[in-house]
């Protein structure tokens, strides 16, 4: 068993005694005030770091769709030179055949005229 003792103290210690106790009292209070400041700092830290991971995704995925799309544009460029090649091939085919059909019918009708 712990038993407790008094101590006399004169006037002028007991007050710088209370005192003590109260700047004690006092410091532990504000060292839980600052932990709760530090952690809410800490938080907002992790919330800007969260909030930047998902800005650079946020612009790697518009790169991503920017080179997909320059991909496509490139894409339709090429079907568009391809279907220009095989329509100027068309018009000569187209070209030659009424030419050859002409000529045919210039010569069955020189034929048939002699």
């Amino acid at each position: 068993m712990v038993q407790d003792t008094i101590v006399p103290l004169k006037v002028p210690i007991a007050k710088l005694v209370i005192k003590d106790l109260i700047k004690g009292d006092d410091a532990i209070v504000e060292v839980k005030e600052l932990n709760k400041v530090i952690s809410l700092k800490d938080g907002q830290i992790s919330l800007m770091k969260q909030k930047d991971t998902l800005k650079d995704q946020k612009i790697s995925n518009l790169e991503l769709i920017i080179t997909k799309k320059d991909q496509q544009f490139d894409l339709e460029r090429q079907k568009s030179e391809s279907l220009l090649k095989e329509l100027k091939g068309q018009r000569r085919k187209t070209f030659l055949y009424k030419v050859g059909t002409f000529v045919g019918v210039v010569a069955t009708s020189a034929l048939l005229l002699k």
